[in-house]
């Protein structure tokens, strides 16, 4: 005879709250079966039970389809005590199965009960239907329903936990991935709110605090969601609500994160002197979760905020002149793009305000008085022009000036021009060459405009100093000029004009060469030398680039071959022109080539410019992706110049930057080169990726870049790009 307080002793001890339960929280208990009187003997048993601090609520249902309509409609039941033998013999184990596969419900704990035992075989019954457990209901005396059904409850509540940290895990995952394509940083806080609220399962309602070891107010709020919305870029000090003015103000001064019933402040350090503070409210009682996800969430956030600020300064080194704090070139031109794509542009014109003889003033008084002519050129320029008028330095004397055609005319600016600039103390009357061309005269994008403009410059600059020029349809010989290098571009790629050069690679660390850089050169029938830049962009053009890049990745791999069997299998890098990257037929060309001269995996890189992104960013994504899957290696080349794809670079499955050779050459000047260098090798650095430095001339530049912890160059300073023997010799040579 069984004894009914048997192994109550079990649960004599202290419960323990389960975390993130609320005091009124209770375990939902599901009984099924078809004697009524088993329901109230159940419910009469358990009505005293209370597992990790909660009580039982029980719910009845008297045969399986009732049972299965309670759970279709909630699903916080926590326990089933289910009869097996109702409406027929296995009508309990059927309802298991629609439990767990139509409905879906993985977590539930199910006990089976059975007064016919010989109905549903123990192991099977367990095995097949993720039954938590199986008794006869003889068996089930009210200590071993106390300890069963504690047992079960003690498994759900795990389950959930779980199941709440992989849901938790999977928002910080998605959240990472999405803040690195964020526009900045108060783009990210809001991102930073909106993750932490889903962590939480709260509206997004809350603020991102950013201090400064010097911020004597308190911090700045970066982003502000819901009804804190009007505190976007106020002071702390400044916030109206008192407790959420409080509990960031402890977060930040203590480092360390607060919580309350209904409000969080979570911490999370930052670098160069700024610490960070997100904190998020609901109506609700907030349910705490497991703190080592907030420990996770909060590295990510780190992580992730060090990346956005990283490539904000970029982005603001990039587009952004040092000595005037003009927009520069790149600039210039995204804006004209974008006005060139949004209201009709016609009326608009871009001026290029060239100093004229600023080479020789440079050579007379030297740079310090020529940066303040620059200076403060730019500056009468910018206080002068209505804002409606965007001035860059797009040159090393040369200004960019883009606006109605009402405001920017030769009249008008050489008015705002006229008066002397003071310059070492003293006042200097400059003399300006301007050349102009309008949006109308030709169907032109921003780069084309600056390079129609540069053209009216130089017409302007023909008549002497202090001339201003338009761009005309003159210009129509320039376009017949390229259709002449067109055709004898053709004709040199069928009559064997066209050859490869290589340039090798040096590892900085080790001093030895890892790789060839295969660089394309065009030399007439007179021995004339044509300038890469001229035929390359004819070739795009027309389309002929295609046939042109794919004759020169297979001249490079037949000549990396040559070299591997004479004893040197170097990594050989191949530029790839955006418009071939984006031919439809360009990955088999590659896997055919690659097959055709047998490569091994890794020895060949394809260089690829960042504006190759800029067209169809999925496709590019995928494009590379499929490139890496061939077993080439992938270099973004010339990087820095363009930064229109920079936001996406940690998605690209790149593994080299290039530095572009003008940052390269810019090293000289520590004030505009070093620092853009710099942070060009971190973010290499942080991504995983190799930073190469092309164009590397001098021993000066080269000790810059490797105390700048640059991984890898080529340039004069090492060796030319050289013909195949010639290159052949000098690897022999460095064996001597």
């Amino acid at each position: 005879m069984h004894n009914d307080n048997d192994q109550l002793a079990l649960l004599d001890d202290e419960p323990e709250p389960a975390a993130g339960s609320a005091a009124n929280a209770c375990w939902y208990l599901l009984v099924v079966d078809d004697d009524e009187d088993v329901h109230h003997a159940t419910e009469f048993a358990l009505s005293d039970l209370r597992v990790l601090g909660r009580p039982l609520k029980f719910l009845h249902a008297f045969g399986a389809e009732e049972a299965i309509g309670i759970l279709s409609r909630r699903r916080d039941v926590a326990v089933i005590l289910l009869d097996v033998v109702m409406e027929c013999e296995d009508a309990g184990l059927r309802a298991v199965e629609r439990i767990r596969n139509e409905l879906g419900l993985d977590a539930i704990r199910i006990i089976l009960r059975t007064g016919q035992p010989g109905y549903a075989p123990e192991l099977d019954a367990i095995a097949n239907y993720d039954i938590n457990d199986y008794k006869t209901k003889t068996e089930l005396t009210r200590g071993k329903l106390f300890t069963t059904v504690t047992a079960a409850i003690r498994s759900f509540d795990q389950i959930q936990r779980l199941e709440a940290s992989r849901n938790g895990l999977e928002l910080i995952i998605d959240g990472s991935l999405r803040f690195n394509a964020e526009q900045g940083l108060p783009s990210f806080s809001a991102g930073v709110i909106i993750q932490l609220s889903g962590l939480l399962s709260v509206a997004p309602v809350g603020m991102v605090c950013a201090r400064t070891a010097s911020d004597a107010a308190g911090g700045t709020i970066l982003a502000a969601l819901g009804r804190f919305g009007e505190s976007r870029n106020k002071l702390l000090s400044a916030v109206g609500d008192q407790p959420a003015r409080q509990m960031l103000e402890r977060c930040l001064q203590e480092r360390a994160s607060q919580c309350s019933e209904r409000s969080l402040a979570l911490y999370f350090a930052g670098r160069h002197g700024s610490n960070f503070a997100v904190y998020v409210e609901s109506t609700a009682a907030i349910v705490p979760i497991d703190r080592h996800l907030l420990d996770i969430f909060s590295a990510n956030i780190a992580i992730c905020g060090e990346n956005v600020a990283l490539v904000e300064r970029l982005r603001a080194a990039a587009y952004i002149d040092n000595l005037t704090g003009l927009p520069n070139r790149a600039a210039q031109i995204d804006v004209i793009d974008e006005s060139l794509a949004g209201a009709w542009a016609g009326n608009h014109v871009l001026a290029l305000i060239d100093i004229d003889q600023f080479s020789e003033t440079i050579d007379a008084f030297g740079y310090r008085f020529g940066d303040q002519q620059l200076q403060a050129v730019a500056g009468r320029l910018r206080a002068m022009l209505p804002d409606s008028v965007h001035v860059a330095r797009v040159g090393s004397d040369v200004f960019g000036v883009y606006g109605r055609d009402e405001v920017v005319k030769p009249s008008g600016l050489r008015n705002i021009l006229l008066e002397p600039f003071d310059s070492e103390g003293g006042l200097h009357t400059l003399s300006f060459s301007i050349g102009l061309v309008r949006t109308d005269a030709a169907d032109a994008d921003g780069a084309d405009l600056l390079r129609n403009a540069a053209i009216a410059l130089k017409h302007a600059k023909l008549a002497g100093p202090g001339n201003d020029a338009y761009y005309t349809t003159e210009v129509g010989m320039l376009t017949r000029q390229r259709v002449h290098m067109l055709h004898d571009l053709r004709a040199a790629l069928d009559n064997g004009d066209l050859f490869v050069v290589y340039q090798p690679q040096i590892d900085l660390a080790s001093g030895g060469v890892i790789g060839i850089e295969a660089l394309l050169r065009w030399r007439t029938a007179d021995g004339e030398f044509v300038p890469l830049e001229q035929f390359i962009a004819v070739a795009e053009q027309s389309g002929l680039i295609v046939a042109v890049g794919a004759w020169v990745l297979h001249a490079a791999l037949a000549a990396q071959r040559e070299l591997a069997a004479r004893g040197y299998p170097l990594r050989m890098a191949v530029n790839v022109s955006p418009v071939q990257f984006r031919q439809p037929g360009f990955l088999s060309m590659v896997r055919e080539a690659m097959a055709e001269h047998a490569v091994a995996p890794g020895l060949l890189e394809l260089e690829i410019t960042e504006s190759v992104a800029l067209s169809g960013w999925a496709q590019t994504v995928e494009r590379m992706h499929a490139i890496k899957a061939l077993g080439a290696l992938i270099a973004i080349d010339d990087f820095g110049t363009g930064f229109s794809s920079l936001n996406y670079l940690a998605h690209l499955p790149a593994d080299c930057l290039k530095i572009d050779r003008s940052f390269v050459h810019a090293l000289d000047d520590q004030h505009s080169g070093t620092p853009i260098a710099a942070m060009v090798i971190q973010l290499g650095r942080q991504l995983g990726m190799r930073v190469l430095a092309e164009g590397v001339e001098d021993g000066r530049q080269l000790q810059t870049l490797v105390e700048l912890g640059c991984c890898e160059a080529q340039g004069m300073v090492y060796a030319p790009a050289m013909a195949q023997p010639d290159l052949l010799n000098w690897l022999r040579s460095r064996e001597r």
